[in-house]
This record gives structure tokens, C-alpha cells and sequence, in this order.
């Protein structure tokens, strides 16, 4: 195997054994394979589409192929392997359909029997098929890039809402990752493409969660424990968490969220739900510790799962894209109808209750509507020099003790500043007690990874209200944290929108060639992190 896709590749070149991530070389392989038989798949949508032919079905495919080889989402081999026979069927019936004419790339025609020839097939097309590192580490920002924006539709698609711009781009890109003859410049101009498109699929699904859901509002949520029965959620589908608040209505079931599903309980329509108790817990790499300690069945929605503990396996359950071999998988909907997620709700009752645990309430919901509300409040602070700057403290957190860098920022900025942030980043520093500035707190939660786009939409509005030229005049330093690939479509968006003089950590990504990362210093003046007190006083100066 060679995966050097995520922040905690190993020695930062990439993982060659098993993954940091927990992975091993076989689901690695089948992973790569099925990337490889998508990109066929891409190649013959986007060929179809000249010929006025369009399949919604394969185009989701593709979304949650995309979808499921993100870091930490799914470690079953089986599921792969089906993952795999499902793509070349849905590839076979396009080709029938498409008749495409010429010479067909390798992807749209190869064949494999059975598992051995999976993995056979799945090295040979693996990472480092391509020689060129230039053309490599584009491919892969591009591939990775896609693989973010397809997450993101796909929980849009959920929500029914869907764009075929969407669709039509990401198998466009996919079938250009396949050319031979690609240059350096039309990969460039591919990524940032996928940037625009990033955006747009921010966008897509903000407009899904909260048209059923509603805008977020400035919410309390308790971090501890209740006594009686629990069920903790985690990953970031909330149309599931929805289900199962129905399904667990009145049964004396609670539910608490977890990770990246903490901004759920700002929503009007969720957080209606008197037995959604609370938050328990924080970023998704501390699950191994803090599982054990919640006495109840633990669902996992989406990506953030782990190699888990002894301790608790028995009470893990997966649904969507999400798996492990061995636990429960809660299937997919059937006919509009709802999962049935019974088998959490009777271990929950069969467990009994939880040992209650004291916590702390913290503050979220600060989407682009509710800072909107307090926007004049919010520009006469900056206009009277009671707001100094803001601090974009967005992305993922993670294992790497480097990480501890962003919560020593958050200690030591001066409290003129105002921190904004979205995704499990903010686990690094949410229980800091900031204090506000005229009663606008200093840590301003918009919500989950995907919710950047209202740090975007904040930026442009103010931007806008200050009568200003360019997004980069704005008293705005971006300092962001990443982990996996949806980290990397919202890192491409940013570049879409024009911001400049990001701080990216902990660490670059290792896929980046020395070449492809002197194009992004230069065009866009991306930068590593150093140390808090130097970075803190650079941003400070607009720098």
C-alpha cells in the first residue's frame, strides 16, 4: 500500500504498511481500486453527457465511492469488495448504454475475478502508478479535493437536495485524472475549479440542513451525563440523528451527540427534542478513551470512526458509508422509508442507564444567519477598535501533539480578537472560558466542517458592509487546521474565493510535490504554523 492522503501520513511522506489511520494493506488496495474503477465510471458520465445521456444513479455512485475511502469512514474489505463488483456493474451497463467511440482508457474496460485479482489490480493502479511527482501530486490534490465535495453532496443528496453541475464536475474531473497527455496548468486549473465547486457544494448544503432543520441558534449545550438509558451519535449526518430522535421519542431513551454532530443541537427542529441531552465527549480521536466511560450503544454516522476498543465494541453500530468488520451495520433506507435503527434503541434499554457525569455548558450556533443578526453590533466594534481582528481557527483536529499549537493560540490572543471557527478543530479550545466583547463571545462556533461556508458568507458580507475591494483587506488572519480530505475541499474553496496568507497545520500535506507547493506559496501565499507567540504577532499585523 502507499497513502499519503490524510495529516498524520507516516514521517509525513506516507503510509506503507498499514495506515496511521488503522487501515491495512488490503482495504488500502481495494480502496485505490475502487477509485480507479470510479474514475471509469466518471470517464463515461462525462461522455455520455455529449451524447445527452444522464444517469443519476451512477453519478450518486460515484459521490459515495468517493465518499467512502475518506480517512477513518469505512475498514471492512467485504464491503469494499462489493463496493468494487457494484462499480464495474454500474461501469459495464454506462459502456452499453454510452457506446462511447476511440480508444477507452484502461479504467473503463478492465476486468478482475474475485478478491486475489481485486488486490492484483488495486496495486498495480494504486498512487504511485503515476511516475510523474507533479502531475502526481496534483492528481491526488484534485482527487482528494473531490473526494471532500463529494461527502458534502452526498449529505445534501440525502436532504433531497442535488445539483447536476455537481454531478457533471466531479465526473469531469475524475475522467481528466485518466489522460495520459494532462499538463501541469490544466491540473492547476482543475483544482481550482474544484474549489469553485467546493463552494458551491458548502452552499447546496447549507440550503439543505436548514431548510428542514432551520437556521441555528445561539444554543447551550451540556457536555455531561444524565441518568438513564443513552445513545451517543456521532459523524455528521444529521438526517439520521433525526430518525432516531423519533424513533426514541417517549421510549425513555436519551440521546447525546458526539464530535462533529455537536452543532446539531442548534437547529430549531432538532433541538425541539426534550431527550437530546447534551454533547459527550470531544474530537474523534480521544473515542478510545471516552467510549468507555458512556454506558450505552454508540452509532456512527459517518467518517471519525477508529480501530475500537475491547471495551466497547459491542456496543458499536454503523450505518451509511461508515464500517468495521464485525459491527452491526444499520442499513439504508428502502422505498423513502426511514432506517430502522431498533437494534440501538433495545441495547440501549437492555444496558440500562448511564453513570451520570457532571459537565460544563459551551456556546454554538454562530452560522451566517445569527452573526448576521448582530452584524452592526459586530462592525461598530470593529470600526471602534474593540474588535481588533478576527482568527479563522477552522478544520479537524487530530492525534499529533503539534496540535497543542492551537489551543495555546487560542489561550494567548489578545482579547481584542475574536476567534471563528467550524469543524472538530475547535475541540482544541471550545471549553476556554474567552470571555466576550461587548456580549459577542470570543469563540464564535458556526458548526460543523461543512459550516466553513458560513465563515466564508460572514467574510464576504463583512467585506461588503466595510465597502471593501478585496476578501484579504478585511481584519481577517485564517490559521487552519486540517486533517482528511473534506478539510482539503474546504481548504480549495478558501483558494476559490480569493483568500490569501493561510496558515495551514499542523503539518503540510504530504502529498503536496516540493513544485506543487512553491505554486501555492507563490499564487496564494499558503504557509506552515510556527510557533503561537510569532504567528499570534505576525496576524496580528495583517501578516
Amino acid at each position: 500500500m502507499f497513502c499519503y492522503q490524510c495529516s498524520e501520513a507516516l514521517k509525513q511522506q506516507g503510509c506503507t504498511v498499514k495506515g496511521v489511520c488503522g487501515k491495512n494493506d488490503e482495504v488500502a488496495t481495494l480502496q485505490d481500486l475502487l477509485i480507479y474503477a470510479t474514475k471509469g465510471i466518471g470517464y463515461l458520465l462525462n461522455e455520455g453527457k455529449k451524447k445527452g445521456i444522464k444517469d443519476e444513479e451512477a453519478s450518486l455512485f460515484v459521490l459515495e465511492a468517493l465518499f467512502a475511502t475518506v480517512t477513518n469512514v469505512n475498514f471492512d474489505p467485504q464491503r469494499f469488495v462489493d463496493y468494487v463488483n457494484r462499480a464495474l456493474e454500474i461501469r459495464d451497463n454506462l459502456l452499453e448504454k454510452v457506446k462511447p467511440e476511440g480508444a477507452l482508457p484502461d479504467a473503463v474496460t478492465f476486468k478482475v475475478n474475485g478478491k486475489d485479482d481485486m488486490l492484483a489490480k488495486g496495486t498495480a493502479v494504486g498512487v504511485l502508478a503515476e511516475a510523474n511527482e507533479d502531475i502526481r501530486s496534483l492528481k491526488e490534490l484534485l482527487v482528494y479535493g473531490l473526494k471532500g465535495i463529494a461527502a458534502y453532496a452526498d449529505h445534501a443528496y440525502v436532504l433531497q437536495h442535488k445539483s447536476d453541475e455537481i454531478f457533471d464536475f466531479v465526473n469531469f474531473a475524475l475522467s481528466e485524472t485518466l489522460r495520459k497527455d494532462i499538463t501541469v496548468d490544466e491540473l492547476v486549473n482543475l483544482v481550482m475549479e474544484a474549489g469553485n465547486t467546493a463552494v458551491k457544494t458548502m452552499e447546496l448544503l447549507d440550503k439543505a440542513n436548514t431548510s428542514r432543520y432551520g437556521n441555528p441558534e445561539i444554543t447551550q449545550v451540556y457536555t455531561g451525563l444524565y441518568e438513564g438509558p443513552g445513545i451517543l451519535v456521532s459523524g455528521h449526518d444529521l438526517l439520521d440523528l433525526e430518525e432516531l430522535l423519533k424513533q426514541t421519542e417517549g421510549t425513555g431513551v436519551n440521546v447525546y451527540t458526539h464530535g462533529e454532530m455537536l452543532p446539531a443541537h442548534a437547529y430549531p427542529e432538532l433541538k425541539k427534542y426534550k431527550h437530546l441531552k447534551g454533547n459527550f465527549g470531544t474530537a474523534w480521536y480521544n473515542q478510545i478513551h471516552e467510549f468507555p466511560e458512556f454506558n450505552g450503544p454508540i452509532l456512527f454516522t459517518t467518517n471519525c470512526i477508529v480501530p475500537p476498543k475491547d471495551s466497547y465494541f459491542d456496543r458499536l453500530f454503523t450505518t451509511g458509508l461508515v464500517g468495521w468488520p464485525g459491527v452491526p451495520h444499520i442499513p439504508n433506507r428502502v422505498d423513502g422509508k426511514p432506517k430502522d435503527f431498533t437494534p440501538v434503541i433495545e441495547k440501549a434499554k437492555a444496558m440500562g442507564g448511564l453513570t451520570p457525569k457532571e459537565g460544563k455548558y459551551i456556546t454554538i450556533g454562530f452560522a451566517h444567519e445569527q452573526v448576521m443578526q448582530v452584524a452592526d453590533k459586530v462592525i461598530e466594534a470593529v470600526k471602534s477598535g474593540k474588535i481588533k481582528r478576527f482568527i479563522v481557527m477552522a478544520g479537524c483536529d487530530g492525534r499529533l501533539k503539534a496540535r497543542e499549537y492551537y489551543t495555546e493560540v487560542a489561550k494567548k490572543l489578545p482579547k481584542d480578537t475574536v476567534i471563528l471557527t467550524a469543524g472538530c478543530a475547535k475541540y482544541r479550545y471550545n471549553m476556554l472560558d474567552l470571555g466576550d466583547i461587548d456580549g459577542i463571545p470570543r469563540i464564535l462556533d458556526a458548526g460543523q466542517c461543512n459550516d466553513s461556508y458560513s465563515l466564508a458568507y460572514i467574510a464576504l458580507k463583512l467585506k461588503e458592509a466595510f465597502g471593501l475591494n478585496d476578501i484579504n483587506e478585511l481584519p481577517i488572519s485564517y490559521d487552519i487546521a486540517w486533517y482528511e480530505q473534506k478539510a482539503v475541499a474546504v481548504l480549495l474553496a478558501l483558494l476559490a474565493l480569493g483568500v490569501k496568507g493561510i496558515r495551514l497545520g499542523p503539518v503540510l500535506p504530504a502529498f503536496l510535490s516540493p513544485n506543487v507547493a512553491k505554486v501555492l506559496v507563490e499564487n496564494f501565499d499558503i504557509k506552515p504554523i510556527g510557533d503561537p507567540d510569532t504567528d499570534i504577532e505576525l496576524m496580528l499585523q495583517g501578516k
